[in-house]
């Protein structure tokens, strides 16, 4: 749903060297005191309704003591990471006064932080200098000091799902038209309205469709649906889209109802940590067949249904029986649809 951006320039130029020459052959000669990058940050504090503002994260470039050409990257990971989960934001030739729109680095930091929430995160900037010319050695590498900033990001334009109750669920606008989607989880009998928390309008049941301050909305089965409310023309719809594990490896077998995952909103996956026996399992949806994935392997329940680690599966509609990967016990399944993957970790 989401388009994310990244602000991609042309990597160039040839690096000259000063060499000397020793017993183990061609090295390259460095300044003893190469001055590396610097970054200091803008406010941090993103906000939607100033999306075209522009802010400037000021940067001093490498000086490794000789001419060379280098290609620079600003990085952001969750503090105290050690950008061992890295959310790229520029990459370019030069790194004096990155400039960015409000609306640009939002979007950037959405693919690696919390939505609508100030989170911890450390900057840097990372310099390679291409140190192949012939000598055969690996690029040099040099990296600014590590900055810490508290970031805001806001999400996309939502409206929240408000159960008496219980925890607010979201559906997003991804084309901010007024058109919202989104997969929420019901129990039988729940009453909900909507809000739209950027303009104080509360949508509830119309005679037809949705009413602003209209009646609570009730929900007669459990499960989730896929959601999708129009505020241009106060309708909106409720599918039942409920995932499950069916197979002989299950409570049920392959008979219904399905063992049911539950949906990761962060993560945008499917997800279910439950006891598998010895047997083989599908994916499937609202308990039907019409729609179900299996492994990419050659045969039922063969282990060429998995990559190598033993873990990883590769999906396909209607795919092969998927074996227990590691015998009977606990396991934790992840189901990626957009990506047509799954893991099976046995805990």
């Amino acid at each position: 749903m989401k388009k994310y951006y990244i602000l991609l320039f042309a990597l160039v130029g040839v690096l000259g060297f000063f060499t000397s020459c020793d017993e183990d052959g061609d090295q390259i000669v460095l300044s003893e005191n190469v001055i590396t990058p610097t970054i200091s940050l803008p406010d941090l504090t993103l906000v939607r309704a100033n999306g075209t503002d522009k802010l400037i994260f000021a940067c001093t470039p490498v000086n490794p003591g000789f001419t060379a050409s280098a290609s620079y990257f600003l990085e952001a990971c969750p503090a105290g990471n050690n950008f061992e989960n890295v959310t790229q934001i520029y990459n370019g030739i030069t790194c004096n006064d990155i400039e960015l729109s409000v609306n640009q680095l939002n979007t950037i930091l959405l693919d690696g932080f919390p939505e609508d929430q100030t989170s911890s995160v450390d900057f840097r900037i990372r310099c390679v200098l291409e140190a192949d010319a012939g000598l055969g050695v690996d690029d040099l590498v040099y990296y600014s000091e590590t900055v810490n900033g508290a970031a805001t990001i806001f999400g996309l334009l939502r409206l929240d799902v408000l159960i008496d109750g219980k925890d607010p669920q979201k559906i997003k606008s991804p084309g901010s038209d007024g058109i919202y989607e989104g997969y929420v989880k019901f129990d039988a009998g729940d009453a909900f309205t909507l809000l739209d928390p950027d303009n104080a309008i509360t949508y509830g049941a119309g005679t037809s469709g949705l009413a602003v301050d209209g009646t609570v909305i009730t929900v007669a089965d459990a499960g989730w649906y896929i959601f999708t409310a129009n505020t241009n023309d106060l309708s909106y719809t409720m599918e039942a889209y409920n995932i499950g594990l069916v197979g002989d490896a299950t409570p049920n077998g392959w008979n219904t109802p399905d063992t049911k995952m539950d949906y990761n909103s962060v993560d945008r996956t499917w997800e279910i940590t439950a006891d598998l026996t010895n047997g083989n399992f599908k994916f499937r949806l609202n308990d039907g067949w019409a729609w179900n994935l299996g492994g990419n392997g050659t045969a039922d329940g063969s282990t060429d249904n998995y990559d190598d680690d033993n873990k990883t599966v590769q999906l396909s509609q209607g795919g092969k029986n998927i074996p227990v990967s590691d015998g009977a016990g606990n396991y934790t399944i992840k189901l990626n649809i957009a990506g047509s993957v799954a893991t099976v970790v046995k805990n």
